[in-house]
């Protein structure tokens, strides 16, 4: 166990190094977190404030499969957590498709003939690509159809990472959509919605996370939460200093770290402690570390990638034109990539119940002319983009802020595993007593629950004076498991530290028809259109669904969810085998 007078230094307060410090100060730890920004805690899940109007950085929804990041959160906040629906639309060619899908809705969008030639490019794609494809343009094709990857997949992806979907590997494609069943995506656009199980529930774990119903949320935004786990920190006697930027970081001769921060007017002092916490950016940290690490850990940080992010917030005097919390749009004459309507995520985000204020956002990156436009021409466009939805009407918007949020994504492009295995090692060997955490402190696409599991664990291998787990090895579906079992089923022993992960190539997928699931869904179709004598058969004997619906409704009800996810997550390539789980 640490002494009493343990010192921690944290850089960033972010979700990651807030929730550390908020619970190794709980722990009666000596707590020091330096954040850059002067008016802000939260990093990306911060809420900017704008005569009034409050807004994300990206909508957040407080929704986790771990029980322990939920009773956090209800922590923080007892009596501020609203339990909103969740509404979403996907925009393409004109008409807006509801996700989850609506079976009725989108054979009604798409029509007769798009469906077919949509069912039969997917059937064409089973049986004439190949088995192992090498990049995600075919795999998607392989997987879902020629149609359906550019309807759905290839114009948003390619809007948010910025590169063309061939230079995406297949095998990260493959981890991001593990967790999704054919069965399960299909029965969802044919079932009733179910509840989204309530914050105690034992159920959650089961909960595929891009279908949920409904989700919790600050009055005030995810920020309200994080400004109230800055105060607790400081009533325990921790310090959260703001617009306090890190310039070097050192390890001292005696094993501790020495600090070297500059304040907002320029001066520099320096601080030591004795185990320092990073949710800066990877590729930053080891290039500020002295002595420095190996050249080819420092040549392989200098060669991460990160894709940055804007928010138009757009102010209007009428009030909201439409119900979703969000909307994708997949237009590709459009730069706007999904739109947040901030007034249906809470009330309490506008200034004026009578207003409307909507938030538009853009992936780009910091070299693009887009990112370098000013405010004001920024804003003319995304008004124009707003009308050209028909989501407002001239001189509806009176008003409008821009933010632009630096390295808000890390780029998973071919090389950053071995980048990221070779940086790991370096650390692991030669700076003990640093830890990093979170989605920049890991370059890994964490979601705002799984970066605080990596404080989490980090504040765990603190208190307890040795490296129980492992953070790395937190993925994109993590579960929580009681205090008697282990942590994390995705953490495991520091032994693992440096094994290479298996990764296995993607398989070929039989077709529905004729399995299990063909027969799973017959029945509900049957009894919708009538008796099984007068279907078709199919090569098995089974019935084929009249105009093959059937295989259209499969084909978007998988296709969306996995482009969901793999647009804003990309895939931990560090997974837990399911043997742990069970």
């Amino acid at each position: 166990m640490p002494t009493p007078d343990l010192r921690i230094g944290i850089i960033g307060a972010g979700p990651a190094g807030l929730t550390a410090a908020y619970l190794l100060s709980k722990a009666g730890l000596d707590v020091e977190a330096w954040e850059a920004d002067p008016t802000y805690v939260g990093g990306i899940s911060r809420t900017e404030i704008y005569k009034g109007f409050r807004f994300d950085i990206g909508g957040h929804r407080f929704f986790s499969k771990s029980k322990e990041v939920e009773d956090f959160w209800s922590e923080i906040l007892p009596n501020d957590m609203l339990e909103r629906n969740r509404l979403s639309r996907i925009f393409y060619r004109g008409k807006f498709y509801s996700y989850p899908l609506d079976l009725g809705e989108v054979i009604g969008n798409l029509g007769r003939r798009q469906s077919l030639l949509t069912a039969a490019s997917y059937f064409k794609a089973k049986l004439s690509t190949t088995a192992t494809p090498g990049n995600l343009e075919d795999w998607m094709t392989r997987k879902f159809g020629g149609r359906l990857y550019q309807m759905f997949f290839r114009s948003y992806t390619e809007k948010v990472w910025g590169m063309p979907c061939r230079d995406i590997s297949a095998d990260w494609a493959a981890q991001r959509i593990k967790g999704l069943s054919l069965t399960k995506a299909a029965s969802a656009a044919l079932r009733p919605a179910r509840r989204t199980p309530k914050p105690d529930g034992e159920e959650r774990a089961d909960v595929i996370k891009t279908l949920i119903t409904s989700f919790r949320y600050p009055r005030h935004g995810p920020g309200m939460l994080w400004e109230a786990a800055a105060a607790r920190i400081q009533e325990r006697g921790g310090r959260v200093h703001m617009g306090t930027r890190v310039n070097g970081v050192e390890r001292t001769g005696d094993g501790r770290w020495r600090v070297t921060l500059e304040s907002g007017d320029g001066a520099e002092r320096q601080r030591e402690v004795d185990q320092l916490i990073s949710s800066a950016p990877l590729g930053w940290l080891v290039n500020h570390l002295r002595p420095t690490l190996p050249t080819a850990a420092r040549e392989a940080a200098s060669a991460l990638r990160y894709r940055d992010f804007l928010t138009v917030a757009l102010i209007l005097k009428t009030p909201s034109r439409f119900p979703d919390n969000w909307l994708y749009i997949h237009d590709p004459q459009l730069q706007v990539g999904r739109i947040q309507n901030f007034g249906n995520w809470s009330p309490e985000m506008l200034a004026d119940p009578s207003m409307a204020c909507y938030g538009m956002e853009y992936f780009c990156s910091s070299s693009d002319a887009l990112w370098n436009s000013s405010d004001a021409a920024l804003i003319a466009m995304a008004t124009r983009e707003l009308l050209s939805l028909g989501l407002a009407e001239e001189g509806d918007v009176i008003d409008g802020a821009v933010v632009r949020q630096p390295r808000a994504c890390p780029v998973y492009d071919d090389a950053y595993t071995e980048r990221r295995r070779c940086i790991r090692a370096a650390l692991s060997e030669l700076c003990p007593g640093l830890h990093v955490v979170g989605r920049n402190g890991m370059h890994q696409y964490n979601n705002q629950d799984h970066s605080m599991m990596t404080a989490m664990l980090t504040a765990r291998n603190i208190l307890a004076g040795e490296q129980l787990y492992d953070v790395w090895q937190v993925n994109q579906t993590p579960t929580i498991l009681k205090r008697e079992q282990l942590v994390l089923a995705a953490a495991v022993r520091r032994p693992n530290l440096l094994k290479p992960p298996v990764v296995p190539e993607p398989t070929a997928h039989r077709s529905p028809i004729g399995s299990g699931l063909g027969r799973l869904l017959q029945r509900p179709l049957l009894r919708a259109g009538g008796s099984a004598a007068a279907r078709p058969l199919g090569p098995t004997g089974q019935q084929v669904w009249p105009t093959a619906h059937f295989a259209l409704l499969l084909c978007c009800a998988v296709g969306h969810q996995a482009m969901v996810s793999l647009s804003y997550a990309s895939a931990s390539r560090y997974r837990v085998d399911k043997r742990l789980e069970r």
